[in-house]
C-alpha cells in the first residue's frame, strides 16, 4: 500500500495505491493552511480507508518546483513517516506529476505552476516514446515571458489563475497557436504521482531511500 502526498503549491492532493487502484484520493486548495490540515487529512484518509499506517509499505511525495513553505511541509511530513516505519520514498517533481494526467499530442505541452507575486514556474515538453519529456529546466517567468517564448501549436496545463486566462485568451485572439487544456486535466493529483511512485518501485526500490529526498526550488534568473 503506497501513500502519496503533494502539498508542493497552495493546491494538496493526497492519495492511496494498493498497485492495482487508487483506495482513495483528495485534492483541495489549502489557500496557506497546510500545516494545520495536511497531518489529520492524512490521518482521515488512512482511517477511511480501514489503512492502519503500519501497513503502508511506501511513500511518494512531490518535490516541486512549487512554494517554500508548501514543499517543505509536505516533503518534511513523508520523509518522517518514511524513517520511522522504515519505508521507501519516491520523489517526484510537480511538472512530472503533470504530464502524467495529459494524453498525447501532436503539439508540445507546457505545465505550469504558480511561484506567488504574479509568477509562474514554467517547463516545455515533447512527446517522445510513450511519454512526455521536458525540454530544458523549469524557469519563474509571467505570463507574458510565457506567451512570446512559444514557438509553436502548445497546450498549456497546470494551475492557470485569473490573470493567466486573461492572458492566454489575449494571446489567443492575436493568432498565437496556444490551448488551455480543459480544467479536470490540468488538476494536479496525486493518484498520478501514486501509481507513477508505485511503477517506479517495481523497478528498483532499494534506491528510494527517505535522506535523498529533498525540495527542489526554482529561483528566478538574474536580470542582466
Amino acid at each position: 500500500m503506497l501513500l502519496a502526498i503533494d502539498t508542493a503549491t497552495q493546491l494538496t492532493s493526497l492519495a492511496l495505491f494498493d498497485g492495482l487502484n487508487i483506495l482513495v484520493e483528495e485534492t483541495w486548495v489549502s489557500t496557506g493552511n497546510h500545516s494545520a490540515e495536511l497531518a489529520p487529512a492524512v490521518q482521515q484518509l488512512l482511517s477511511r480507508s480501514a489503512t492502519p499506517v503500519d501497513t503502508l509499505t511506501a511513500l511518494a511525495v512531490c518535490i516541486g518546483p512549487g512554494t517554500y513553505t508548501g514543499l517543505r511541509i509536505g516533503v518534511s511530513l513523508a520523509k518522517g513517516m518514511a524513517a520511522a516505519h522504515e519505508l521507501p520514498l519516491v520523489g517526484l517533481t510537480t511538472m512530472e506529476i503533470l504530464t502524467l494526467g495529459q494524453p498525447q499530442d501532436s503539439g508540445g505541452l507546457v505545465t505550469v505552476v504558480q511561484a506567488g507575486r504574479g509568477r509562474i514556474i514554467t517547463l516545455p515538453h515533447q512527446w517522445r516514446r510513450g511519454r512526455w519529456v521536458a525540454r530544458g529546466e523549469a524557469q519563474v517567468m509571467d505570463w507574458e515571458t510565457l506567451i512570446a517564448s512559444i514557438d509553436g501549436p502548445a497546450s498549456i496545463t497546470g494551475e492557470i489563475d485569473a490573470g493567466g486566462h486573461e492572458a492566454l485568451a489575449a494571446a489567443k485572439e492575436r493568432g498565437v497557436p496556444v490551448t488551455v487544456i480543459s480544467a479536470a486535466f490540468r488538476l494536479r493529483r496525486a493518484g498520478f504521482l501514486a501509481q507513477e511512485a508505485w511503477t517506479q518501485l517495481q523497478e528498483d526500490r532499494a534506491k528510494f531511500r527517505s535522506e535523498l529526498v529533498a525540495p527542489v526550488y526554482v529561483q528566478p534568473k538574474e536580470s542582466t
